[in-house]
């Protein structure tokens, strides 16, 4: 079966073993000789292909291999072999083309200084078999790709700088042809097409903007073809986008006029260091880039007929091109064209013109595309102009301050809900746009305020008012909630609690009348936003907390009311006690009836903790009991229910809302920051505390439902995460309970291992393991899952990585916040020092790195802690074997800082030992990798021995080098940036 007809047979076999033998074929010696065999006429297009492909691979990957004495054929028969497929297949041309193409990158500067010259000069030569029309499609091609194969080429860094000059210089080479080409009458359609592509291929090598100045303006008069309008709108887009097109070159003009069609008239162009070479990199005048740019502003304010015509016709793919164009060029070049003052109206209309498509008429994206597009201009030009000094920054703010405040009128008409009938029909993933095309105006707002200060706000403040007040005039939901947007946008980022409208914002929010969700979840998330506002305000939380609570029966809004809750809660507790009962009994009604998703009733439930912390302790007790007693009685039916899938989920609801309760009921006040509440903490309670109780009264029953699910892992995390949280939160109150924790948690690890076990008992020996009246039964518990673990470890621990993982951040948090343990006599250091070993073998990336968190806390302890010191020095090789099997190969490359962390903790700790392992183990054979050589190792070695193994980042340097030689990937372009 001929390779073409494996590879598009449907047999996926067959198509594999196509794959296979091309990519072998391609590394091959012979692959130079039958893949010019395959270019043969008589083949098939699919066959010619993959020769085609096969030279380009060979060219750009094996480049190397290929002697320099062969440069020249090679050369001359992609020529002649672009020549004969001119008028062939296309996908073959283009594949040619890309051959000569990174043949040309890989020859440049110095083998082939006028590569991009000899390419024109020879499709211009004459050649009767083919014609002109054909020859000039190929050199487009040709020239079109050389700069595309750049971008992806794997040339070293160093080179890539080398070549980008030498080609960009070239353009003189380039330009005028396409600019012959693009003006001449008689060019075809197709031509001027490949010719607008080329130029926006070249464009992209950060040639300088008066370099590219005529065939922008070519591009421009293109614009006016509907055929070649999309093509031109790239072209002048990329052109004036180029990061470095405002560097500037005297102007110039090509010393020869290149004559395609006709046969005969180009000549190489003077090589680097030649006579008359201008290159982009010169010392130009700067008022060059600066004519040049102000030179594009006419006829981009040309186009606005055009795009007016195209809005009123609906013509989004005209009006969003043309758009690009104006905003590329105001976006890149805003801080050069605001400082030529003399022309500031030009610059104004350019402005005028985006404000124009910022504002362009239709609901996005439904109606129109284009607005989105203009969001970051406003971002830059703003940054421009307050970047300016005081003096001068002020003459732009009086020019343009009125314009950013039409820009805030604009915006927030672009970001009203279009009727409710209209919205209706949307699809959920034009919704999903629209949604986020609002964050979009929300951050510009955001940003704007930086320009406009308060008397934006107090802008939007006004017509606020007076749409509310205006009986005469009944305005829309829709305006409404849009001025809301704006006000909510700013005071969600900014420092609204100095504004003196705020105060009057809040007298106006009761009187909105909501009679629709979006605006209601409006209203909810600016009244959220204002939450520390009300904070240093407390006299106007009455104002707007019934509505908030009335929100929260309404399913429709509840992300809005449930979040707001939640942060006037957080922020304003100190001052909610008066209505402290009525937003519990609120909650606990809307959480009986289920209204909400379970993110949702979390949220509430961390609301409540916020809510109760500033109570007094009865207080916090009386609303605990009634808030969890209905949750405490469905759990203690559950745990009489034989498990199933269905009370499972009601178990792990109901655990989790007293995780999230206990998270944030915090009455010491540990997490709170804010100093203007300092004043208003309430004494620190004596006797337990309330959690503590509640936590002590429900001990029973959560052992009950262990009993009955202690093989399942999700209703065990949920157990441990309500303890894992109140510890978090209560700190040193946690006291109380640690006996019964610590007996609990053995028991459940010693029925069946879970990491969530782990991780609570690493909690407790991190806040609790060095305070003595403690130390007994958090020893205790450390050697029983220390024991259990071993245990573990004998039966396979390949099947638990988690339990691995965290027993191996636990041992780490043992020596840093206790080393003592490590002192017990019952505890097996060696046993627990070889499982530290074999989990550094592991696959799993997140094991690894905590046996390496686990060594560089125990290496330290070689001196203090005499088992520690015993085993190291007895086994110490064993781990340097391992972390060089690592280091050789076995393990990712991402870990290696991490290994090396060990190598510098065992010369610092065990340097005598250190010396003698590693030469020790160096003389292994094949190890760490058969790819290293003799000499290699021992360089290694002397490294990590020598001097600089004091200093850990040159120890990491020095394992990431061993490492790539040990892989065979030192010196690749793979590996250039690790």
């Amino acid at each position: 079966m001929a390779l073409h007809q494996l590879y598009y047979d449907p047999n996926i076999e067959n198509k594999n073993l196509a794959q296979k033998w091309l990519m072998q074929a391609q590394v091959s010696p012979q692959a130079w000789h039958f893949s010019w065999l395959l270019l043969n006429m008589d083949k098939v297009p699919e066959i010619q292909y993959f020769g085609a492909s096969a030279l380009h691979i060979k060219i750009s990957r094996y480049w190397n291999d290929i002697p320099a004495d062969q440069y020249e054929s090679l050369k001359s028969q992609l020529f002649t072999h672009i020549t004969r497929f001119a008028s062939g297949s296309k996908i073959v041309l283009t594949r040619l083309c890309v051959a000569l193409a990174s043949l040309a990158l890989s020859m440049m500067p110095e083998a082939w200084p006028c590569a991009v010259a000899d390419m024109v000069r020879m499709f211009q030569a004459e050649d009767s078999n083919v014609d002109g029309r054909a020859r000039c499609l190929a050199l487009l091609e040709l020239l079109t790709v050389l700069p595309e194969e750049f971008q992806t080429s794997r040339l070293p860094q160093y080179r890539k700088g080398q070549v980008r000059s030498v080609l960009a210089q070239k353009c003189v080479s380039v330009f005028p042809l396409l600019e012959q080409l693009l003006q001449q009458q008689d060019s075809p359609g197709f031509i001027k097409q490949k010719v607008l592509k080329c130029f926006s291929s070249w464009v992209q090598l950060e040639i300088p903007l008066m370099d590219c100045e005529n065939l922008i303006q070519a591009a421009f008069t293109s614009l006016q073809d509907p055929e070649l309008f999309d093509t031109a709108v790239e072209a002048v887009v990329n052109a004036i986008s180029q990061p470095d097109a405002q560097r500037g070159a005297p102007p110039r003009k090509a010393s020869l006029v290149l004559q395609l069609l006709t046969p005969g008239a180009a000549s190489c162009h003077p090589c680097p260091g030649g006579e008359g070479q201008v290159g982009p990199h010169g010392q130009g005048s700067p008022s060059g880039y600066v004519n040049t740019l102000l030179k594009l502003i006419p006829p981009v304010l040309g186009l606005q007929e055009q795009l007016r015509q195209a809005v009123q016709s609906g013509d989004m793919e005209t009006s969003h091109g043309i758009c690009r164009i104006a905003v590329a060029l105001g976006e890149n070049h805003s801080r050069a064209l605001l400082d030529q003052v003399e022309h500031w109206q030009s610059f104004l209309a350019l402005v005028n013109m985006i404000m124009f498509c910022t504002g362009i008429p239709g609901h996005y994206p439904v109606n129109e595309t284009t607005s989105s597009l203009t969001l970051t201009f406003w971002y830059t030009l703003q940054d421009d102009i307050l970047s300016f000094e005081p003096d001068k920054q002020a003459v732009y703010q009086q020019v343009y301050r009125p314009v950013y405040f039409q820009l805030v009128d604009v915006l927030l008409h672009k970001a009203q809900f279009p009727s409710d009938e209209e919205y209706g029909f949307w699809s959920s993933d034009e919704k999903e746009q629209f949604r986020i095309y609002r964050v979009d105006i929300s951050d510009t707002l955001m940003y704007v305020y930086e320009m406009l200060g308060a008397e934006l706000l107090s802008s939007l403040y006004d017509k606020l008012g007076r749409l509310l007040t205006n009986t005469e005039q009944p305005s829309t939901w829709q305006h409404t909630e849009a001025l809301l947007y704006g006000f909510q946008s700013i005071a969600e980022t900014i420092d609204v609690n100095y504004s003196d409208v705020v105060p009057g914002l809040i007298g106006l929010i009761p009187r909105i009348s909501i009679s629709n969700v979006q605006l209601a979840d409006t209203v909810m998330f600016t009244i959220g936003a204002l939450s520390e506002w009300l904070a240093d305000h407390p006299v106007m939380i009455n104002n707007v907390l019934p509505l908030v609570l009335q929100a929260l029966g309404n399913p429709e809004l509840s992300i809005s009311s449930v979040s707001t809750l939640k942060k006037i809660c957080r922020e304003c507790k100190y001052d909610l006690p008066p209505y402290a009962a009525n937003i519990v009994a609120v909650s606990q009604e809307v959480l009986m009836k289920q209204i909400h998703k379970t993110s949702q009733c979390m949220w509430l439930m961390q609301a409540l903790g916020f809510l109760l912390s500033a109570l007094q302790v009865e207080e916090i007790l009386k609303n605990l009991h009634s808030l969890i007693t209905p949750y405490i009685q469905q759990l203690e039916k559950l745990a009489d229910e034989t498990p199933n899938p269905s009370n499972k989920l009601a178990i792990i609801h109901i655990l989790g809302l007293l995780s999230n309760l206990f998270t944030t009921l915090d009455i010491s006040h540990h997490d709170d920051d804010h100093e203007s509440t300092e004043v208003k903490k309430l004494p620190v309670q004596q006797g337990p505390n309330p959690v503590v109780v509640v936590l002590q009264q429900v001990f029973q029953l959560i052992q009950k439902v262990l009993s009955k699910w202690l093989n399942d892992a999700q209703v065990v995390e949920s157990v441990c995460a309500i303890f894992e949280k109140s510890v978090k939160t209560l700190l040193d109150d946690f006291a109380p309970m640690v006996p019964q924790l610590c007996e609990m948690l053995g028991q459940m690890y010693s029925t069946i291992p879970q990491a969530s076990a782990i991780d609570l008992t690493r909690q407790l020996v991190h806040i609790f393991a060095h305070e003595p009246a403690h130390f007994p039964p958090i020893k205790a518990l450390f050697l029983l899952v220390t024991s259990v673990t071993l245990t573990l470890f004998q039966q396979g621990p390949r099947d638990h990585p988690d339990i691995v993982d965290s027993f191996m951040q636990l041992l780490a948090q043992a020596l840093k916040r206790k080393p003592d343990l490590f002192l017990c006599s019952n505890l097996d250091v060696k046993a627990v020092f070889q499982c530290g070993v074999l989990s550094l073998k592991f696959p799993e990336a997140p094991t690894v790195k905590a046996s390496c968190g686990f060594f560089t806390e125990l290496l330290p302890r070689c001196g203090e802690i005499a088992p520690v010191g015993q085993v190291v020095h007895e086994n110490g090789k064993v781990l340097l074997q391992a972390v060089l099997e690592g280091v050789g190969g076995q393990a990712s490359r991402s870990l290696m800082d991490h290994f090396a962390e060990i190598l510098f903790a065992l010369n610092k700790h065990c340097f005598s030992y250190l010396s003698v392992w590693i030469k020790e183990a160096m003389q292994q054979d094949g190890f760490p990798s058969a790819r290293v050589s003799p000499e290699q190792k021992e360089t290694f070695s002397q490294q990590i021995l020598s001097r600089e193994r004091v200093n850990k980042r040159r120890v990491k340097e020095m394992v990431k080098e061993f490492t790539l030689l040990c892989r065979g990937l030192h010196g690749t372009e793979y590996t250039a940036d690790y």
